[in-house]
């Protein structure tokens, strides 16, 4: 029960408008992660970037299980292993971060046509039993200790993805 798993990993690509721009970036992040994208919706109005409420301005993917695991792997491998402890949310369980340009995934290439899009990749971790907290009937506090922490989430990462936390 004190094991930590990866429950899921987020794939966020802000675009910033919507259109062919959009339609892109969708069309990239299909092949990338091999799961139809959601568009993400702007929730206000910012007149400076030309970005209104409601208006569509990016797409995400939620993966879980061994396709987040493996996707996760391969990430990873394109920022060279090394996260930064300010990468990790306040409670530890979570944590981002940025690929810069989408040809660094294998199988992608260059095209002129399209451009380069970055990405954010935020990674969730949990241990069993998480489910007391959520369910309807009968719900109950998580205890601290089954709680993940950043040094838990840390060591993990060391232990099992060879990751560096500088």
């Amino acid at each position: 029960m004190r094991d930590l798993y990866i429950d899921k990993v987020v794939v966020h690509m802000g675009v910033g408008e919507s259109g062919d721009k959009l339609v892109k970036a969708e069309e990239i992040m299909k092949t990338i992660t091999g799961q139809t994208p959601v568009r993400t919706i702007a929730k206000k109005t910012q007149p400076a970037f030309n970005v209104r409420k409601g208006a569509p301005i990016g797409c995400k993917v939620t993966l879980r299980g061994k396709l987040a695991q493996e996707f996760f792997k391969t990430s990873l491998g394109i920022i060279q292993r090394i996260l930064f402890e300010n990468q990790f949310g306040r409670g530890g369980n979570n944590f981002s971060f940025g690929i810069e340009e989408h040809t660094d995934y294998p199988g992608m290439s260059y095209d002129p046509q399209i451009g380069i899009y970055g990405m954010d990749i935020n990674v969730v971790l949990e241990r069993r039993g998480i489910r007391i907290s959520r369910r309807r009937m009968g719900q109950k506090h998580l205890p601290a200790k089954q709680r993940v922490n950043k040094q838990d989430a840390i060591q993990f990462l060391k232990e099992n993805y060879q990751v560096e936390v500088r």
